[in-house]
């Protein structure tokens, strides 16, 4: 029973993992906007784009499976890989608003570009919310409902197996 307890407490509700997703993937967007920049001025772009965007997923990746989702531990090579292609619709999203952004504005700002580039991070880290709950961890969630539900007929099964067949022999044996 407490193995039940302890991984229906791992999965957080959906309110409780959005706004854990919001601080784990908003800080790691964060970081990312400013390594972005940075590197930006050394190489292309969208090379710097790519580059952050591949330790940035691999980083987010494991902070989801381990705080937002309550996988309890390290995330699998499978959901890294399934990690990836919301990272990388992500990484399109931030790609298509950059360009547009600079076919609007023939020379944007540090500032713009980083209110550009952040918008689009969060409208694709809504998402990349729906994409790793539903899909990336929602086995783990699956697995322990299951437990909890398999866990709860057998602790009945055990108490009707332990209770007398007739019910009235607890009032005659008073």
């Amino acid at each position: 029973m407490e193995t039940a307890q302890s991984q229906e407490q791992a999965a957080p509700g959906a309110f409780t993992a959005f706004a854990r997703f919001v601080l784990c993937g908003g800080g790691v967007g964060i970081a990312s906007s400013f390594a972005v920049a940075a590197l930006a001025s050394w190489v292309p772009w969208a090379l710097a784009n790519a580059l952050i965007t591949v330790v940035s997923t691999l980083l987010a990746t494991e902070l989801h499976a381990r705080f937002t989702f309550g996988a309890g531990g390290r995330a699998t090579w499978r959901q890294h890989a399934q990690s990836t292609g919301s990272a990388a619709a992500a990484y399109a999203v931030t790609c298509v608003a950059m360009l547009g952004l600079h076919q609007l504005v023939a020379a944007p700002g540090a500032v713009l570009e980083q209110v550009v580039y952040l918008s689009a991070s969060a409208l694709a880290g809504v998402a990349r919310f729906a994409v790793l709950r539903l899909v990336v961890f929602a086995r783990n969630r699956s697995q322990a409902a299951a437990t909890i539900h398999t866990a709860r007929p057998v602790h009945a099964t055990v108490a009707r197996v332990s209770a007398p067949a007739d019910p009235g022999a607890l009032c005659s044996a008073a």
